[in-house]
């Protein structure tokens, strides 16, 4: 016996009276689950199963809460809760929020991607209901800047508009006679959700009852996602939280920059091209300033008994590419030997003249063998790090020792 699904005709009911057919223990392995839970069968229920790509309804069976809601082969309704429920009559209840804010995402996606279809000729080819933002997958070309503005512009319209959103049952071929967006290759009476005068869509999901009801539609970016187009969005109150988090960003970002909200932007652009002028005196400036440190630290040190020089340094608070540059200054000097590293990383730079005749590669993985962690280079200019950023000193002293 199949459950009867009390949220096809009244997706609005939020409680409901139901007869406890069976309750059974459930393996973890099939549950998915890490605490010891039951499954429960219904002769009918509001609790909408995952489907569709709509998560599953939360809710209470009499004392036990509700922490998954499954389809099952035979049409029937897997209930799984957290304590055992008693064979007989129960009342149920839905977590409202969760199930209003899943049908504001739902009949939003509808719309929206009846008008992608209408509008802009884009077909939607898949769906998603995320925690925090849904998404519909489209075919065809990148949908520019202007049709993904055009298309929320238009979907928000209709929303304003109020129009009626209707559950119709009928076969597959009366549906096509009328138009539907989307045909499914089933037999027997189908269940579709119309919107008046935009869209009709085979759909087993729950959904308002007039689109004010969807609030808004912000679509939130667009990414290519294999041979499709992902567009990600929030309806209702998910477009007002954004909404209002954006706007306090917004404000965090002007107060921050000194600016009025409306010039964030400029003043965004002004940042970046001072920026780019900074990095390019930067990349000019420190290799000299790699050259003068180098010519100080060779001085500070007194050469090994063999007339090598050994640098050895942790340096702290400077770009990782100076490491390189600082290393490179140093060996072009005779009998030098430079081990470097950076505090913030831990990263490594092991570098001689190559008159010293040692091998900075094997000197690295000698390091990194004893400390753990990786790296290599060649005989000259090694590059690695330790698996512990913080044994940067340890390192050196080592690497020393190994000399």
């Amino acid at each position: 016996m199949s459950t009867r699904r009390l949220y096809y005709d009244d997706a609005f009911q939020d409680n409901f009276t139901a007869q406890v057919l069976s309750c059974e223990p459930l393996s973890d392995s099939l549950a998915g689950l890490e605490t010891t839970c039951w499954g429960v069968l219904l002769d009918q229920t509001q609790l909408y199963p995952s489907s569709g790509g709509q998560p599953n309804d939360l809710g209470k069976l009499g004392e036990a809460n509700v922490i998954d809601v499954r389809d099952l082969e035979n049409d029937d309704v897997l209930h799984i809760v957290d304590r055992p429920v008693p064979v007989g009559r129960v009342e149920g209840c839905i977590d409202w929020p969760r199930r209003f804010d899943h049908m504001q995402q739902h009949s939003g996606q509808h719309l929206l991607s009846a008008v992608f279809a209408e509008r802009f000729g884009r077909s939607t080819v898949s769906f998603h209901l995320g925690e925090a933002l849904s998404s519909i997958d489209l075919s065809g070309p990148q949908p520019s800047p202007q049709v993904l503005e055009g298309a929320a512009r238009a979907a928000n319209a209709i929303i304003f508009e109020d129009r009626e959103i209707t559950v119709r049952y009928g076969s597959a071929e009366q549906f096509a006679s009328l138009g539907v967006r989307k045909q499914v290759e089933r037999s027997g009476i189908l269940r579709a959700i119309e919107i008046a005068g935009i869209d009709l869509q085979p759909c087993g999901g729950t959904h308002l009852r007039r689109t004010g009801q969807i609030g808004m539609i912000l679509i939130r970016g667009c990414s290519k996602i294999r041979q499709d187009w992902r567009v990600e969005f929030v309806c209702g109150r998910r477009a007002e939280a954004c909404a209002q988090r954006d706007a306090e960003l917004l404000q965090h970002i002007s107060q921050q920059l000194q600016c009025a909200a409306n010039d964030v932007g400029a003043a965004v652009e002004r940042l970046l091209h001072e920026r780019e002028l900074s990095e390019k005196s930067l990349r000019t400036l420190l290799p000299k300033l790699a050259e003068s440190e180098a010519a100080a630290r060779q001085k500070s040190v007194s050469p090994r008994a063999d007339g090598t020089v050994v640098v050895a340094e942790v340096l702290e608070n400077v770009r990782p590419e100076y490491l390189q540059l600082l290393a490179s200054a140093l060996t072009r000097r005779e009998k030098t030997i430079a081990l470097l590293a950076l505090k913030e990383t831990g990263s490594l730079v092991f570098a001689q003249n190559p008159e010293v005749g040692k091998d900075m590669s094997a000197l690295l993985k000698g390091v990194v063998g004893q400390l753990g962690g990786k790296g290599g280079g060649s005989r000259d200019f090694a590059r690695g790090a330790p698996a512990d950023s913080g044994k940067a000193s340890a390192a050196l002293e080592l690497a020393k020792s190994l000399l």
